[in-house]
């Protein structure tokens, strides 16, 4: 990592939300269902698909999840509505999974069962290591009655065992580096054991005739996911890339152009801030970027 990496990621915490703002605003839709609605048309009419996410992941009472339960189902009947090629992605803290289990449940349940009227897929996201038995006990559990998958972190030291621990039933896995700052004795910390143990998780995921969200902005991944494709002769709709609102659009565009599907993670709310940094601590990048715009 270099100097000016480091020092933002150490001290993105105490700047301030509004100057924050300014160099997270290319990460996010925007504040409303109808931002995530425009983007998501103009990523289609590019030839990329979206994932529509809600932001927000710290409830209170249970009144706050069904504010989040009612927006998700707003955004499968939009997705409806518009036709967009589109499916949702759902936080199960969001829907009261740190308030009680049976909470969560019920307001996910609503949410499956509308997306399964409509036809639509569900992604359950992965959140930090507190979450992540819960949420791969509740794909499990749902898997069958619904057209569902959930997310896979390269850098965590159980996902292979995760992977086995799942294949006895249906595999629909979105498959990251990984962005909680976990201890090291649950998540590898090199750069270049990630990227070992992500090539790893691909190839045993393909092995066993999952599909996949590729999701990656690294290239040197890409380079080894299209070999992987290849080596595993899969056809295009057998799996698909994935990448994040705003970054590298080039390299997206690369894809695509290669003749792959490719999804667009896309987030819009008024609660920003928690998810803009972590973003912005990934890929301070973004934060050089602008400078060196300003200056010009």
């Amino acid at each position: 990592m270099s100097l000016f990496n480091k020092s933002v990621s150490m001290v993105i915490d105490k700047v301030p939300p509004q100057a924050i703002a300014v160099f997270a605003k290319k990460y996010i839709a925007g504040p409303t269902l109808n931002d995530a609605i425009r983007t998501t048309k103009k990523l289609n009419a590019e030839g990329a698909m979206t994932t529509i996410d809600v932001l927000g992941e710290f409830v209170s009472t249970k009144e706050e999840t069904w504010h989040f339960r009612d927006l998700a189902i707003k955004v499968l009947e939009a997705i409806d509505q518009h036709k967009l090629n589109a499916n949702l992605s759902l936080k199960l803290t969001q829907m009261g999974l740190k308030l009680s289990k049976a909470l969560c449940l019920e307001n996910i349940e609503m949410i499956f069962e509308k997306a399964k009227e409509l036809g639509i897929f569900v992604r359950i996201d992965m959140e930090d290591s507190t979450c992540v038995d819960d949420t791969l006990e509740i794909y499990r559990n749902y898997r069958d009655r619904y057209n569902i998958g959930t997310v896979l972190q390269a850098y965590m030291r159980r996902t292979i065992d995760d992977i086995h621990r799942l294949s006895d039933g249906r595999l629909n896995f979105r498959l990251c580096k990984g962005i909680y700052d976990e201890p090291r004795e649950i998540a590898y910390k090199e750069k270049d054991i990630v990227r070992d143990n992500y090539i790893w998780a691909l190839e045993t995921l393909f092995e066993k005739k999952a599909y996949v969200g590729i999701a990656t902005h690294d290239e040197y991944l890409v380079f080894h996911a299209e070999r992987l494709i290849r080596k595993y002769g899969l056809n295009r709709d057998d799996y698909e890339f994935q990448m994040l609102l705003g970054v590298d659009e080039q390299l997206r565009k690369i894809i695509i152009n290669n003749g792959h599907r490719l999804r667009v993670y896309v987030p819009f709310g008024k609660d920003w801030l928690p998810y803009s940094i972590r973003r912005l601590k990934e890929n301070p990048n973004i934060i050089k970027s602008a400078l060196e715009g300003y200056m010009k």
